[in-house]
């Protein structure tokens, strides 16, 4: 099942990367103020969405695996952190170069750069705490209490500029409000946004294939598979050589 998700999830974000790409980077119009650079939005706001979502879900199942138990939660919990790490960097990187020519500075102790930088640390320390311990059951819980005391920054990541006085802008994508930008970009931009969901998605399904067969690499049906495997490269090479 997860081989056929893996196809259709790789083909259906290449095709949303690419679209996204050309209508953003070559299509839509130069800010007016901003002029070019705020084609970075293209990248730096899909990044900072998914940092969230990713740590989010990371949570969630955290919870659920503490909860009732489910090693599968805990899975698809500690492989959702290398993921969102990366995207957190992302975000805090293109923020920083679109702030250079923006804000005259690459960084400032903004509420929301600052709020930011510390998921990023939320997701190292998830890892580091996680790989700390040789027992995979007390790793899992350590790690999920942690991800779910660390979830009260998610809030403040998103309300940040509500809440305080910051440079960085209000929210151009809103629920209850129409959109603070053209069509023109609007558009890109949800591609865009969609293309990170569905590479969080896939590159999210070969973690949890490789974290499943790491911990039952002793069970009978790996074992089989990798003989099963094994015997079928073989056979291919001997027809190769003939």
């Amino acid at each position: 099942m997860s081989a056929r998700l893996i196809t259709w999830l790789s083909v259906i974000t290449l095709l949303l990367f690419v679209i996204g790409l050309i209508l953003g980077l070559l299509m839509s119009p130069a800010d007016y103020q901003q002029g070019n650079t705020v084609r970075i939005m293209y990248i730096h706001v899909p990044a900072a969405y998914m940092s969230m979502m990713a740590y989010v879900i990371m949570a969630i199942t955290g919870a659920i695996g503490l909860v009732w138990r489910i090693k599968m939660a805990h899975i698809v919990s500690i492989s959702c952190a290398s993921v969102g790490a990366i995207f957190t960097a992302l975000a805090l990187l293109t923020g920083a170069i679109w702030g250079r020519p923006t804000w005259g500075t690459y960084w400032v102790w903004d509420a929301r750069l600052t709020s930011e930088l510390i998921l990023l640390f939320l997701y190292l320390g998830f890892i580091a705490l996680h790989s700390a311990f040789d027992e995979k059951q007390k790793a899992d819980k350590a790690a999920a209490v942690l991800a779910l005391v660390g979830l009260v920054n998610i809030p403040i990541i998103h309300f940040s500029v509500e809440w305080w006085n910051t440079l960085h802008q209000g929210a151009t994508l809103s629920k209850f409000e129409k959109p603070s930008m053209d069509t023109s970009m609007l558009w890109p931009l949800l591609i865009m946004i969609f293309a990170f969901k569905f590479y969080f998605f896939l590159v999210l399904t070969y973690k949890v294939r490789a974290e499943i067969l790491i911990r039952e690499k002793q069970a009978k049906w790996v074992k089989k598979l990798a003989i099963d495997k094994d015997l079928f490269l073989n056979k291919g090479e001997s027809k190769e050589f003939v």
